[in-house]
């Protein structure tokens, strides 16, 4: 007899965080049981440059791993799935950090290609969407610290809500731009100029391939879109309830991440919004979220003569589209 349910865990690895989620599966959705957890590992560390990883940065991913361990030794799963990104996907001993990664936690890391990473950060950017309050097509930006996806999906007449149209994958990000133009402290105006050109060829490119002025909404989803939105909000603590969800206006968006970076990283330990691992690269994703953000609003307004003035914060992206997924085709198997 076909299973009705499945609990299945979910380990998303990043350039610059790693998160794991257990829950369980049916034909309703996702249902939570171990909420995310997140460490920040900063796996990515000088690969723009150096193409390897560091030992000391295999060594966090490592730690990482045994505590994620133990807390999935205190819950029976149907399946794991280990879910690696842009900085593996760049880094020339990459088998070594799969055999870490397998030795400690029994399975092996999915390096997959950046079209797969934008069909599920599109799927769990969307599972949670109310069509009725957020007018289609939605845009899904997963703002990383080595690769931004866009992805285009759920028209609203043909395409259902969970359904891409069209995918890019973009190797820029929170620490490739921070590592690859903004050394200084605070950043000079010369580097950000340096960092805008680049960050622009990389949405030109990605516009080629996806029609992002068809957009109606911008859902936009990682720690520096969530971040830069909680520090839009005027809270003093990270509080994912008030985020998920929240709509702010692009003005204040733009406010925000011009603010943050041009303040030194010693300015930007102040507040306690922002998690510490992330103080040095978030005025570089910030930068890279203000660029696609006003991009994306002016191919609105060339394609259609839309005017799209805010975004959407979510907290459901590319760790929730790898339960959902892997939990509905366990049910199908």
């Amino acid at each position: 007899m076909a299973r009705q349910s499945v609990t299945v865990a979910g380990i998303d690895c990043g350039t610059n965080s790693i998160r794991l989620k257990v829950a369980r599966v049916d034909a309703a959705g996702m249902h939570e049981i171990v909420p995310r957890q997140l460490r920040v590992i900063r796996l990515g560390q000088g690969v723009d440059r150096t193409h390897r990883f560091a030992d000391e940065a295999l060594e966090r991913a490592y730690q990482a791993a045994r505590e994620f361990a133990a807390i999935l030794a205190e819950h029976q799963v149907d399946g794991l799935r280990f879910v690696a990104t842009s900085a593996t996907r760049d880094a020339q001993n990459r088998e070594e950090f799969e055999d870490g990664i397998e030795r400690i936690l029994g399975v092996r890391p999915e390096v997959i290609p950046g079209t797969e990473e934008a069909d599920l950060s599109f799927l769990g950017a969307t599972s949670v969407v109310d069509r009725g309050e957020l007018p289609a097509p939605y845009l899904v930006v997963d703002l990383g610290g080595g690769s931004t996806e866009l992805v285009l999906g759920g028209d609203g007449e043909t395409l259902p809500a969970d359904r891409v149209a069209a995918a890019y994958s973009m190797d820029i990000g929170s620490v490739r731009m921070t590592e690859r133009h903004l050394r200084t402290d605070p950043p000079t105006p010369a580097e950000i100029a340096q960092a805008v050109e680049d960050i622009d060829r990389h949405i030109d490119e990605a516009f080629a391939t996806v029609p992002a002025g068809r957009t109606r909404t911008i859902i936009g989803v990682s720690g520096t879109v969530t971040t830069m939105t909680a520090l839009a909000m005027g809270l003093t603590a990270y509080d994912h309830r008030a985020v998920d969800g929240h709509r702010l206006p692009l003005e204040e968006a733009y406010a925000v991440d011009d603010r943050f970076l041009n303040m030194t990283r010693a300015e930007r330990s102040a507040y306690k919004t922002i998690h510490p691992g992330r103080i040095d690269v978030v005025g570089g994703g910030a930068l890279v979220w203000s660029r696609v953000l006003a991009k994306v609003a002016e191919a609105a307004r060339e394609d259609h003569g839309g005017v799209i003035d805010s975004f959407v914060a979510s907290e459901h992206g590319l760790l929730d589209g790898i339960v959902l997924d892997y939990g509905r085709r366990l049910l199908a198997a």
